[in-house]
């Protein structure tokens, strides 16, 4: 009887250890998979943001104020997604260069419903702030 205690006491000592082991194998390689998610996202909104502003530049060119605003808004939506991602990451530098990106669509925008076409080059300025951004985001 002893000796059937002890193995069945083993066996559930054995399983609980590979259990464990298991488990801190398999969450050793998710803090990477995570980071690489949110980078790849950030990504993305930084890649969407600069093509919505590239887009309104177009607009503008073409005289077309109200499609350059909708785009413009995009853009902003899609910046202020990467602001609150990049602030989750503390990268606070990255986040000062958003923000500064996202004033100069603010003024783009001002400057595309009062139709003046030097909202163009306002948009231009975010739009290379934002490069500059997917840059800094391509060398990390």
């Amino acid at each position: 009887m002893d000796a059937m205690i002890k193995l069945v006491l083993g066996i559930t000592v054995g399983l609980a250890v590979a259990l464990l082991a298991g488990w801190i194998w398999g969450a050793s390689g998710r803090s990477d998979m995570a980071r690489a998610l949110h980078t790849s996202e950030l990504r993305g909104e930084l890649l969407g943001a600069r093509a919505a502003v590239l887009d309104a530049r177009v607009a503008i060119y073409s005289v077309n104020f109200g499609e350059a605003s909708r785009h413009l808004e995009d853009a902003r939506g899609l910046l202020r997604r990467a602001d609150e991602r990049l602030k989750s990451l503390g990268r606070e530098d990255e986040v000062k260069q958003v923000q500064t990106a996202m004033a100069g669509i603010d003024d783009a925008q001002s400057m595309a419903g009062k139709l003046d076409q030097s909202a163009n080059s306002r948009a231009g300025e975010a739009a290379r702030i934002v490069a500059l951004l997917l840059d800094a985001e391509s060398r990390r």
